[in-house]
């Protein structure tokens, strides 16, 4: 198995012939030459910070880190590559209104500490929209609007109230048209692209 094999087994073999070199400054010369030409192998990376010190790296790795050469950089640790990542952070939050997901709840938080005035009313609002947007994908094909209002007031520990007299969230069919509209959008945009690509082939 090769050991990075967007290079290809030439590359590789390449490599195996500069191990197999006993004088040190031929071997200098090949690995600058091997060098050369994973640098030609991917012209797009040409722009990215230390793309010199990747190749030189790479070269190491596919020689097993057996190769002698006097490199511009030093020789990656075998056992730092070797070690397992980092595990990934992942929220540990867990609402009490999972259909909302944690996004909205962020977007409560920040909210609150704005001041108030219309923009804060009017994101208010469309929060509270987009909550019973949520609503309804996961629950019920209606709910009225001071379940959400209440909903909205107890994420925001009471910091965000909205008067259910006062103010009318959009219709519930509306919503979920507006939904079912943009899911069969979705699904002609597959169905096309599949239709495009099969008919590419067969050309």
């Amino acid at each position: 198995m090769l050991a990075i094999p967007e290079y290809g087994r030439h590359i590789h073999k390449m490599i195996q012939q500069v191990l197999a070199e006993e004088n040190k400054e031929e071997r200098n010369k090949q690995a600058q030459a091997i060098i050369g030409i994973m640098g030609n192998l991917n012209p797009h990376l040409r722009d990215v910070a230390d793309f010199q010190h990747k190749l030189w790296d790479q070269l190491f790795i596919m020689s097993n880190f057996e190769l002698d050469v006097d490199a511009p950089f030093p020789k990656p640790d075998a056992e730092v590559l070797a070690a397992p990542p980092t595990p990934l952070a992942y929220p540990q939050s867990y609402p009490k209104y999972r259909f909302y997901g944690n996004n909205i709840k962020g977007m409560i938080d920040v909210i609150v500490e704005w001041e108030e005035g219309d923009l804060k009313e009017a994101l208010v609002y469309v929060i509270a929209n987009h909550m019973k947007k949520c609503f309804l994908n996961w629950n019920k094909d209606t709910v009225e609007d001071k379940v959400i209002f209440g909903h909205l007031a107890e994420l925001s520990n009471g910091k965000l109230v909205i008067n259910s007299e006062d103010e009318v969230l959009s219709a519930s069919e509306n919503l979920i048209r507006l939904t079912n509209k943009r899911f069969a959008k979705g699904s002609r945009n597959t169905k096309n692209k599949k239709y495009r690509n099969q008919k590419q082939r067969r050309k």
